[in-house]
């Protein structure tokens, strides 16, 4: 009797749901590094008063931290792989908080060149650890909303970079913005440090009931993932998105050549990359165009960025709740959409109320789709060399980012800012065409 409700009691035990905490972690970690590379954005206008630079120099400095960011994606991968995300996270964002604040301090221009590349490959490791951190905490009905979650994260950096950095620059100019954005970031990594470890099982904070929810989908004994069932059936949709199995990628070498990987990381350029100019733009767009005030353009420039947080969220519960872990539909409408609203945005209001409720709504669509290029990968890529695919993703986007703002810079200079917003129309409508040529691995069979 005793022992019949030992194991009823065994197996009614809530789980302890602390994946939800790493996850809240996580969120508020790197918020505090994206705002670290977001607040140049706003700092730019104030900055070339003091270093004199065209635009194309301009969209060159902001370019320069991205491409230091993508190119040590691959490093950042291996390191994570040798030495886990508990010590090259903490490790990351301590140096990023050190740079960060060390921009605020130089008195020339070639140093504020060294400390933005320099950033970027401190910050490297940072997307990649997150990513990891998902895909061990988490199971895979549950990994897009978990990737919604970080990629809101990203979004959230430049919600609170402009009104702050307005503040701070009215204040005590632009110099104090970076060396006020350096301390949170070494506090809260000894947080990570101290409750967040590189599997659940170290864990002891994760009862068995939440490992055992969490793992739920580990290889059986045939090899195959046992993966939650499609919620309903959507034959149509799964014929426009390619929807097929997918043989689980193993080696290194297998993940370099798959189009899936590649496809995936090409798309993401175009998609980062539109992201990127608003980021390093819109504020210098409002200012010398729409002639708002330095208060009124920190909050209209906060605005794409408050719709980009809702979208990645409801970009991911798509995916996971409405779409039975579908990734591609929310990356197909978001590119569409894009289009759509970069060129509704060349005759955009004057009127600050307005052109910020536009601007909200391309943050929204723009970001529906962000999530699913986190969690695309995961379905069909060993956990061992997630890392690998992650970086080959992220490096691309990386790349696409760090070209598309010196691209506009240019663009200003010899043509105006009609022909920036359609220059992304124009990518977003490549970033559909391409997604269209990789499939939606739903079912995959192979070994984890």
């Amino acid at each position: 009797m005793d022992m019949a409700i030992q194991i009823e009691s065994a197996t009614t035990i809530k789980p302890s749901r602390y994946r939800w905490v790493v996850a809240g972690l996580f969120f508020i970690i790197y918020t505090i590094a994206c705002a670290d590379r977001a607040n140049l954005g706003v700092a730019l206008p104030f900055l070339r008063k003091e270093f004199v630079m065209s635009n194309a120099e301009a969209g060159g400095l902001v370019s320069l931290f991205l491409i230091a960011y993508a190119l040590g994606q691959l490093p950042s991968a291996w390191l994570l792989s040798k030495f886990g995300v508990r010590k090259i996270f903490p490790i990351s964002m301590i140096a990023t908080s050190i740079v960060t604040g060390l921009t605020g301090l130089v008195s020339g221009l070639l140093p504020l060149k060294i400390c933005r590349f320099v950033l970027g490959l401190a910050e490297a490791p940072l997307p990649l650890a997150v990513t990891t951190t998902i895909n061990n905490w988490f199971p895979s009905k549950e990994k897009g909303t978990a990737s919604g979650i970080f990629l809101a994260s990203v979004k959230m950096g430049p919600v609170i970079v402009p009104p702050l950095c307005a503040m701070i620059i009215a204040l005590w100019g632009w110099k104090a913005i970076f060396i006020a954005f350096a301390v949170p970031g070494v506090i809260l990594s000894f947080f990570w440090w101290i409750f967040v470890t590189n599997n659940p099982a170290d864990s002891r904070f994760v009862n068995k009931t939440e490992l055992d929810y969490i793992n739920q989908d580990a290889a059986g004994p045939s090899g195959e993932i046992k993966a939650a069932p499609v919620s309903k059936p959507m034959p149509l949709l799964d014929k426009l998105i390619r929807t097929r199995e997918e043989k689980i990628l193993e080696t290194t070498g297998s993940v370099f050549k798959s189009w899936n990987v590649l496809g995936c990381s090409f798309s993401y350029a175009f998609q980062l990359g539109i992201s990127n100019v608003l980021l390093a733009w819109i504020p210098t767009y409002l200012i010398t165009v729409k002639k708002f005030s330095i208060m009124g353009m920190g909050f209209v420039a906060a605005a794409p960025w408050v719709g980009a947080v809702v979208g990645n969220i409801l970009g991911g519960l798509l995916s996971d709740r409405l779409l039975g872990k579908r990734r591609k539909p929310g990356m197909l409408i978001s590119a569409l959409a894009t289009a759509g609203m970069m060129l509704a945005l060349i005759n955009s209001p004057a009127d600050p109320t307005l052109y910020g409720v536009l601007l909200f709504l391309t943050g929204v669509l723009l970001s529906i789709g962000f999530s699913a290029y986190m969690s695309y990968p995961m379905s069909f890529v060993a956990k061992k060399k997630f890392p690998v695919a992650n970086a080959i993703v992220n490096m691309g986007g990386q790349l696409g980012g760090a070209a598309a703002p010196f691209i506009a810079g240019i663009l200003l200079d010899k043509m105006g800012w009609d022909y920036v917003f359609g220059f992304m129309a124009f990518i977003s409508c490549l970033t559909f065409v391409l997604l269209l040529t990789i499939s939606e691995p739903l079912k995959v069979a192979g070994k984890q």
